[in-house]
C-alpha cells in the first residue's frame, strides 16, 4: 500500500553504478504516511533502509515486533517476510533506500543490522535526517551517478559509525573479518592480472579450503566464484562505459587471456553476452 504523498526515485542503470558489483543504489524517496498507512506483510529482493524523521509506527519481522520514533529506523533484508505500520495518532515520516551489491551484506553485518537485530538509532538531528534530499540534488547534477553512490557510501558509514560496535575496541588483526577483507582487498587491487585462488590464499596466509569457506559463510559463495562474479561486473562497467574497447580488450582487462573462456564465463555469471551488455535497458523498480 502506497499513498499519494510518496515521493520515489527509481534510478535507471542507464545513468548509474550498477554495473559496480560492491553496492548499487536502486531507489530511494520520502513520504509523509497518514494514520494506519501500511505495507505488507510481504518480501522484497533488494536491502532497504528506512529513516524515521518524525512520528511513530511499529515494524514486525519475524516473530518481532518493534516500535521507532523520530531518529530511529530499520532495515528491510532481501527474501524476508515484513510488515510495517505508522501510528494511528501519530504516523511516522519516513525516507527509505534501496540497494544491492556484493558487498551489502557485509557493509550491514558491520552496522550490526540483520533479520535478528534490524532496527537502529542515530538519534534525532543526525546526518541520516538529510541523506533524501542529498540524494535528489545529486541525480540533478551531470555526474549523478558518482554523487549518488557517495552519499549511499557516506549513509552506511553513518551506520557503522552509530552501530554498538563503533565505540568498541579492534580485535586482533588475525580474526575471519580481517582474513576476508585483506583477501577482498587482493582481488580489488590483483583481478586485471592471472591471479588464482591459490595466490589469494597464499597472501592472506591461509589455507585456499578454509578461506574459501569463510567466504561461503560471509557471502554465501565460494572464493572462487566471488572471484568470477568480481571480474564479470567490472567487465559489465568497462563494456557500458569504453565502447571503444573491444571483448578482447575487456577480457584482458579483467584477467582473461582468452577472449571464448572470457564470453563463456560472462555468460554464465551474466546471463547474457558481452556485446548485448553495450545497450543495458533501464532499471525498472516498483
Amino acid at each position: 500500500m502506497r499513498c499519494s504523498m510518496a515521493q520515489i526515485n527509481v534510478v535507471s542503470s542507464r545513468h548509474s553504478l550498477q554495473g559496480q558489483m560492491d553496492l548499487s543504489l536502486l531507489f530511494f524517496g520520502r513520504q509523509d504516511c497518514p494514520p494506519g498507512h501500511f505495507w505488507g506483510p510481504g518480501l522484497r529482493d533488494s536491502y532497504i533502509l528506512h529513516y524515521v524523521h518524525s512520528g511513530s509506527g511499529t515494524y514486525r519481522i519475524g516473530d518481532k515486533t518493534y516500535t521507532l520514533t523520530a531518529g530511529q529506523g530499520f532495515l528491510i533484508p532481501p527474501g524476508t517476510l515484513v510488515y510495517y505500520r505508522a501510528d494511528q495518532t501519530d504516523p511516522w515520516t519516513y525516507s527509505w533506500v534501496g540497494f544491492k551489491g556484493l558487498h551489502a551484506k557485509a557493509f550491514m553485518q558491520r552496522a550490526q543490522l540483520s533479520p535478528e537485530d534490524p532496527v537502529f538509532d542515530a538519534g534525532r538531528g543526525s546526518w541520516l535526517e538529510l541523506f533524501y534530499s542529498e540524494l535528489e540534488s545529486a541525480l540533478a547534477e551531470p555526474h549523478g551517478d558518482l554523487l549518488s553512490q557517495s552519499t549511499l557510501y557516506r549513509l552506511i558509514a553513518e551506520l557503522i559509525r552509530c552501530s554498538p560496535s563503533a565505540a568498541a575496541k579492534p580485535g586482533p588483526s588475525n580474526t575471519k573479518e580481517a582474513y576476508v577483507g585483506k583477501a577482498i582487498e587482493y582481488m580489488e587491487s590483483s583481478y586485471s592480472q592471472r591471479i588464482s585462488i591459490a595466490d589469494i590464499a597464499r597472501f592472506v596466509g591461509l589455507d585456499r579450503t578454509y578461506l574459501s569457506s569463510l567466504f561461503k559463510v560471509r557471502f554465501g559463495v565460494s572464493l572462487q566464484i566471488y572471484l568470477l562474479e568480481y571480474r564479470m561486473n567490472r567487465a559489465v562497467q568497462l563494456l557500458r562505459s569504453s565502447k571503444e574497447l573491444t571483448v578482447s580488450d575487456v577480457a584482458r582487462s579483467v584477467g582473461y587471456t582468452d577472449p571464448f573462456l572470457f564470453s563463456k564465463m560472462f555468460k554464465k555469471v551474466i546471463g547474457s553476452s558481452p556485446s548485448s551488455c553495450r545497450e543495458p535497458a533501464d532499471y525498472l523498480e516498483e
